[in-house]
C-alpha cells in the first residue's frame, strides 16, 4: 500500500474531522430541535419562573405583612398591659384608700362606744353612790336615834324630827369632808 493510499484512508477514518455531510446535517437537526423547544418549551419554562417568581416574592410580601401586624399587636398587647398594670395600681390605691378610711371610721366607733360604755359606768357609779348614800343615812340615822335614845333615856320615836336631825348631821359631816378634800388638793 502506497502511503498515499493510507492518508486517504486515514483521513476517511479520522474521527476527530467529521465529515462534511454529516456536519451540514447535525446543524442542520440543531437549530430544528432548538427551533421547535424554543417556540414550545421555552414558553412554558420562563411562565413557570415567571410563577414561581410572583410566589417568592408574594410570599416575601405576605411574610413583611404578617411581621408587621405581628409587630402592631404586640405593640397593642404591650400598651394594654401597660394600661391594665396601671389599672391595678389605681384599683389598689383605692383599695387601700377604702381601707384607710373603714379604720378610721372603725376607730372613731369603737371611741363612741368607749366613750358611751365610761359614761354609762359613771352614770351607775353615781346611782349606786346616791342609792348607797341613802341607805347609810337611813343605817346610820336609825342606829344615830337608837344611840340617842339609850343615852337620853327617852324613845326619839318621832320619824320627821329623826329624820331632820339625821339630815342636818350627815350635810355637816359631807361639807366638813368637802372642805378637806378641797384645802389637800
Amino acid at each position: 500500500m502506497a502511503p498515499e493510499v493510507l492518508l486517504a484512508a486515514e483521513e476517511k477514518m479520522n474521527p476527530l474531522l467529521p465529515a462534511w455531510p454529516e456536519v451540514i446535517i447535525g446543524l442542520l437537526c440543531f437549530f430544528i430541535v432548538f427551533g421547535i423547544l424554543g417556540k414550545k418549551l421555552l414558553p412554558s419554562i420562563e411562565k413557570v419562573l415567571g410563577e414561581r417568581r410572583d410566589a417568592i416574592e408574594g410570599g416575601m410580601k405576605r411574610a413583611e405583612t404578617a411581621q408587621a401586624e405581628a409587630q402592631a399587636l404586640l405593640e397593642q398587647y404591650r400598651a394594654e398591659l401597660a394600661e391594665a398594670r396601671h389599672e391595678a395600681a389605681r384599683i389598689t390605691e383605692h383599695a387601700r384608700e377604702q381601707g384607710a378610711v373603714l379604720i378610721n371610721e372603725m376607730r372613731e366607733e369603737g371611741q363612741r362606744q368607749r366613750e358611751a360604755i365610761v359614761a354609762a359606768g359613771h352614770a351607775q357609779i353615781e346611782a349606786d353612790k346616791k342609792q348607797a348614800t341613802a341607805v347609810l343615812r337611813q343605817d346610820v340615822g336609825s342606829l344615830a336615834s337608837q344611840l340617842a335614845s339609850r343615852i337620853v333615856g327617852e324613845s326619839l320615836e318621832d320619824h320627821a324630827r329623826q329624820s331632820g336631825v339625821i339630815d342636818r348631821f350627815l350635810d355637816e359631816l359631807e361639807s366638813k369632808a368637802t372642805a378637806a378634800q378641797g384645802a389637800s388638793k
